[in-house]
């Protein structure tokens, strides 16, 4: 346990040691070091779902009296028959279109908000073609951007939600309106800060919800009370409380401070106030949780409320290319590639190559003076001034 111990109290964040005293910023009892080892998912990203053509064509063999013709896609879309041949599913397409997430788009659904070629869906077991037309609410779904994704550090007190029915203050009320319609990539609760992923993509934002990514949610926390490292090492097993089972936890104690005990805890699943109810199991209950990390992605230096986009080429390697053509994403190009190629730049490849020895200058240099004491330039010239 001391290696591991090791490893988990280090972090990538920019900090200086701390004194017994409590204060306002965030606590990091050691000096930093790397947390996140490797940047890349260790995970396989789930296959997009859609129905092949054999289904289809088995439906249509088997209708009888329809003499082997295919129902028009409008007909099928609104009896809530999946079209064959490929294409995307209804909700997945409004995801990534950054509406909505496919949670809400199949609420939608259900509410008829949804049109597909001007006919009105009634289930979302549909899948949408490129030629295809969907609208919502009367309106033309807009067309797919790139995926962006932001890190903003939330505050204590937002609420992780596009509309409050109680009317507090979301996370969404405090981000630039030039961003555009966003989602949340997971929630945090209205009493924890720190770290908060965004993006305009829902397909992006349920790839990395997953807890097959394998990537670690680090979070730095005071409760009141007082445990052992060993109460902690229980967790890495999992654990059960009031029927709900939690993966393995990884947690370290990082100091007693009177009454309060700091720590830092690792999970790679995001379940409802997962380490409250945890950590209440074991008889100290929390009152500061704050979320440092995100797999790769830090909380850094980043104050609070600021909001800062993740660079397309950063995003591109710590996603890898494989999970981003498995989930279907599309990212921006890096902009050194945009203006390469608009402005005849040099690729990455030939500015990494050696560069071509500069040519001799033919200018004449202003006239130096020489060892011999007269200057360069013609025989026989003087300093200003000479004899």
């Amino acid at each position: 346990m001391a290696a591991g111990s090791e490893t988990f109290r280090s972090t990538i964040l920019n900090s200086s040691s701390h004194a017994e005293r409590e204060d306002t910023s965030l606590p990091w009892p050691h000096p930093p070091r790397s947390w996140c080892r490797s940047g890349k998912s260790r995970s396989s990203i789930m296959a997009q779902s859609h129905s092949g053509p054999r289904a289809g064509a088995s439906r249509a063999k088997r209708g009888g009296g329809g003499g082997g013709h295919k129902k028009p896609a409008a007909d099928r879309a609104e009896a809530g028959e999946a079209v064959a041949g490929g294409g995307e599913r209804i909700a997945k397409v409004l995801a990534r279109a950054g509406i909505c997430s496919r949670r809400e788009a199949e609420r939608w659904i259900a509410e008829g908000r949804i049109t597909l070629n001007g006919v009105r869906l009634a289930s979302p077991a549909v899948n949408v073609a490129p030629t295809d037309t969907v609208e919502v609410d009367g309106k033309a779904l807009p067309a797919a951007e790139p995926a962006r994704l932001w890190r903003f550090h939330k505050a204590k007190g937002l609420v992780t939600t596009h509309r409050d029915p109680e009317g507090r203050p979301t996370v969404f009320n405090r981000i630039p309106a030039a961003l555009g319609r966003v989602i949340s990539v997971g929630r945090l609760d209205i009493n924890t800060e720190g770290l908060l992923l965004l993006t305009n993509d829902g397909a992006l934002a349920r790839m990395l919800e997953l807890p097959s990514t394998g990537w670690l949610r680090r979070y730095r926390v005071r409760a009141h009370g007082r445990l052992t490292q060993a109460d902690l090492d229980r967790l890495k097993g999992g654990i059960s409380v009031d029927g709900v089972h939690y993966g393995p936890i990884e947690a370290q104690i990082d100091r007693q401070q009177g009454g309060n005990v700091w720590m830092t805890i690792a999970l790679r699943e995001g379940k409802n106030r997962e380490i409250k109810r945890v950590l209440e199991h074991l008889d100290v209950a929390v009152n500061r949780l704050i979320r440092v990390s995100f797999g790769p992605f830090m909380l850094g230096d980043l104050a609070a409320g600021a909001i800062e986009e993740v660079k397309p080429r950063v995003l591109r390697d710590q996603l890898g290319e494989k999970a981003i053509l498995e989930a279907g994403i599309e990212l921006p190009r890096p902009q050194k590639e945009e203006r390469g190629r608009a402005g005849g730049e040099r690729t990455s490849r030939e500015a990494a190559a050696p560069a071509a020895p500069k040519p001799k200058r033919t200018k004449p240099m202003r006239a130096r003076r020489t060892e011999a004491g007269n200057f360069a330039g013609g025989p026989g010239r003087k300093p200003k001034g000479g004899r």
